[in-house]
């Protein structure tokens, strides 16, 4: 079995490498461990001398866990900014926040891993298309969500719409109404 931090930390500090200013937030918490947990993944790193990561022994105790959703790989494509909204943190509340942080803001620059491989302009105009093309499959998706909302509401009958709800809470009111006024009359009758 493939252990996740074999792939994950070197990818974290691959990140790290070119953002000077998460490493040195990193510094003030050399030797301390983070577990992360969210689904099948469970992974272990302890902040390195340098401001790295390096995965962590079994004698490394961890100082704060961060135990994500099951549904976090799926945010994550469609909503990062909601995967640390419902993150639950526990332990050191100051490196869990400054990991937050840093996880938050961490941004990887493909543009300049592509030009270390192919150079500059051939990066640069590759960047160009991908962004375009994960544009374009975002405003698909959304497209293609309306268009089912709108099929399960109006063609299929699915589910009803708003429209036919709001009305029926009205006509539901208007009867209530009605037999109050009934039951009025109906007790000023003589006997």
């Amino acid at each position: 079995m493939l252990n996740p931090g074999a792939v994950i930390v070197p990818v974290l500090n691959h990140l790290l490498d070119r953002e000077d200013w998460a490493r040195e937030r990193l510094l003030s918490y050399v030797g301390q461990t983070a577990r992360i947990e969210g689904g099948l993944l469970r992974l272990a790193m302890t902040v390195d001398e340098r401001g790295f990561f390096r995965p962590a022994t079994t004698d490394d105790a961890p100082s704060v866990t961060i135990a994500f959703a099951a549904d976090a790989p799926f945010r994550l494509l469609t909503d990062p900014g909601s995967v640390f909204a419902t993150a639950r943190l526990s332990g050191a509340a100051n490196f869990a926040e400054t990991l937050a942080f840093v996880f938050r803001n961490l941004r990887w620059d493909y543009e300049a891993d592509l030009a270390d491989a192919i150079g500059d302009i051939p990066a640069h105009r590759l960047a160009q298309l991908l962004t375009g093309g994960i544009a374009w499959h975002r405003a698909a998706a959304r497209r293609l969500g309306a268009n089912l909302a709108e099929y399960a509401t109006e063609e299929s009958a699915l589910v009803t719409p708003a429209r036919d709800t709001r009305c029926f809470a009205i006509e539901v009111d208007q009867l209530r109404d009605d037999v109050a006024r009934l039951e009025k009359r109906i007790a000023r009758l003589p006997p």
